[in-house]
């Protein structure tokens, strides 16, 4: 399905629709150029999934944790600053991929052959009038 949004307060409708799939989809891959919006859609759905905790971009972590309201984790995981697939497996995030929770991955082209199960690949481009397209794929 594809959506495009004009202005950041047409978020909220594609945010929930992406939390609403993520218990049939627990990984969920975001695709898009620097400054596309991947952050602020995994923060908006984040808050659909009344997911608490500080919602922020973990460039440098490389893994935030939040806690939904029920106690279950989410975990946003942002690979920019890793280069290979050894990095990803030296960082552990392989473990989080196979836990069973919820995991919102930015920047996912490193790791995207280690997911085997069913995944939402979601992939945003910014058009010349800063219009956003959103694709949602679901794969398996």
């Amino acid at each position: 399905m594809k959506r495009e949004i004009q202005h950041l307060n047409e978020l909220d409708p594609v945010a929930a629709e992406i939390a609403r799939l993520c218990s049939t989809y627990p990984v969920c891959l975001f695709y898009g150029n620097m400054g596309a919006g991947k952050t602020t859609l995994i923060t908006r759905i984040c808050k659909f999934l009344n997911a608490e905790g500080n919602l922020s971009s973990p460039t440098f972590t490389l893994v935030n944790e939040y806690h939904t309201s029920q106690g279950n984790p989410v975990y946003h995981i942002d690979l920019y600053r890793l280069n290979s697939l050894k990095e990803t497996q030296d960082a552990g995030i392989e473990e989080f991929l196979n836990s069973g929770n919820l995991c919102l991955v930015e920047w996912p082209e490193l790791i995207a052959e280690l997911i085997e199960g069913p995944r939402l690949e979601i992939h945003i481009t910014v058009s010349h009038d800063n219009c956003r397209q959103i694709e949602i794929r679901p794969f398996g």
